[in-house]
């Protein structure tokens, strides 16, 4: 299959065609990544967070561009809104902090209420998962709950890394269209 190919077929909804242009251009997100943050995961982050975006918006992707440079800024703006959002955290605590509040130590255990709100939550979200498709379930699980890495998960499912991430992608999409419809 050829990236024009694979396009015109991802605006159609062709789950092959998405999984067909995720591992042609993963690496080079990914590495791009790499270079602009120095961080693995936070690469990682930013290159499932662009995937996600590109492939929501497919439909209107010019075809008389070249997807690849469409993927790349896609990803460098998401890293650009993640550092302003940092650097916007950061002025702001600074800015409410006085003399006074930097010697007090505070006690972050959660109080007895925040922690039932905390179970309840967790049990609704477990009872979200559980209306997923297994596998879906299982790579959740996975991740989030045994936070094995993508390596660990692709080993442990005996499946490529890259449909380990799609698997994932996925199931954290339909997870929050369960969780919106509520």
């Amino acid at each position: 299959m050829e990236i024009k190919e694979a396009i015109k077929k991802a605006k159609e909804n062709d789950q092959k065609a998405f999984k067909f242009l995720l591992d042609s251009f993963w690496d080079y997100v990914y590495g791009y990544q790499i270079k602009r943050t120095g961080n693995e995961n936070e690469a990682e982050d930013i290159t499932i967070q662009a995937f996600s975006k590109a492939f929501d918006k497919i439909a209107t992707f010019d075809e008389s561009y070249s997807f690849q440079t469409w993927i790349i800024t896609i990803s460098k703006n998401i890293h650009i809104d993640m550092v302003r959002k940092e650097k916007n955290k950061i002025s702001q605590t600074i800015s409410n902090q006085d003399d006074d509040s930097l010697n007090q130590i505070l006690d972050e255990s959660p109080s007895a209420e925040d922690q039932l709100i905390i179970e309840q939550n967790l049990a609704k979200l477990l009872k979200d998962i559980k209306k997923l498709k297994p596998h879906y379930q299982e790579i959740i699980n996975l991740r989030y709950f045994q936070e094995l890495s993508y390596q660990e998960i692709s080993d442990e499912l005996k499946e490529p890394m890259n449909n380990v991430k799609v698997k994932l992608l996925r199931a954290k999409k339909l997870l929050a269209e369960i969780i919106k419809t509520k």
